[in-house]
């Protein structure tokens, strides 16, 4: 039984091969890691590695795939793993409820990787990652700010030196430059975030979702159709950059 075969229909077996044999890294599996690792199983990749301290709350059910009603106050790593199997039985899934810093960087062989995704929301953790990405001379993808967003057609993969408008992505350029890093592939929007609506019968709050590590001014709004977008589009780059020297060489 092949799970692949209409997918193997467009890269052909060579290709597929690689997927199967290739080890991928996401680092935070919410609105926009989650999509991203579902889209990966589901494309053949043999191994996954799920990083993401945070438990299921009542809100991430309007974007987290996830999310459900039946694995609120789970682990998301956890519910996870459990779909991956579900999906995809050969798939050799690797947890770590850890919450990623460059105080726990130590914790991964970043060597071991093929890609990384970069799908965290702290700008330190998200620039420990590049560089140790860099150092491990491996490819990674990091996920711009898709909080405050309503428009997923305004997304797209650039360098981090070639974007523009994203508060997020100015940031991370400022700090890699002066870390000597020249590029850094990136999926980001030029649409300015919205304020979200200071509502007050909006329960915004949960002692489930924010990890204790994040500390937010506000809580940003989002919707189900834009970080999923954004965790598509990682994935589909991903699969395109494994593949592509198979995928030439069968042309």
């Amino acid at each position: 039984m092949n799970l692949f075969s209409r997918t193997q229909l467009l890269y052909g077996k060579e290709a597929m091969d690689r997927l199967r044999q290739s080890r991928v890294a996401v680092f935070g599996i919410g609105g926009v890691g989650g999509y991203t690792v579902e889209a990966l199983v589901r494309s053949g990749i043999g191994a996954v590695d799920l990083i993401d301290d945070d438990k299921v709350c009542p809100s991430n059910i309007n974007r987290q795939i996830y999310a459900t009603t039946k694995t609120i106050g789970r682990y998301k790593v956890d519910v996870a793993a459990e779909r991956i199997a579900d999906i995809n039985p050969d798939a050799v899934v690797k947890t770590y409820k850890t919450f990623y810093t460059p105080e726990t960087s130590s914790q991964f062989d970043f060597t071991q990787y093929d890609y990384i995704v970069d799908a965290i929301d702290t700008v330190t953790g998200k620039i420990e990652l590049v560089m140790q990405a860099a150092k491990a001379g491996v490819p990674i993808i990091s996920s711009m700010g898709a909080g405050n967003k309503l428009d997923p057609t305004a997304f797209e993969v650039s360098d981090i030196f070639k974007t523009s408008v994203c508060p997020l992505a100015r940031v991370m350029r400022n700090e890699l430059k002066k870390r000597g890093i020249k590029r850094l592939k990136v999926v980001y929007s030029k649409e300015k975030p919205l304020t979200p609506i200071d509502d007050t019968e909006t329960d915004s709050e949960c002692t489930l979702e924010e990890s204790t590590h994040i500390k937010r001014r506000q809580t940003p709004g989002s919707t189900a159709f834009v970080p999923s977008v954004v965790g598509l589009i990682i994935a589909g780059e991903i699969i395109n950059d494994i593949t592509s020297s198979a995928f030439r060489g069968s042309e």
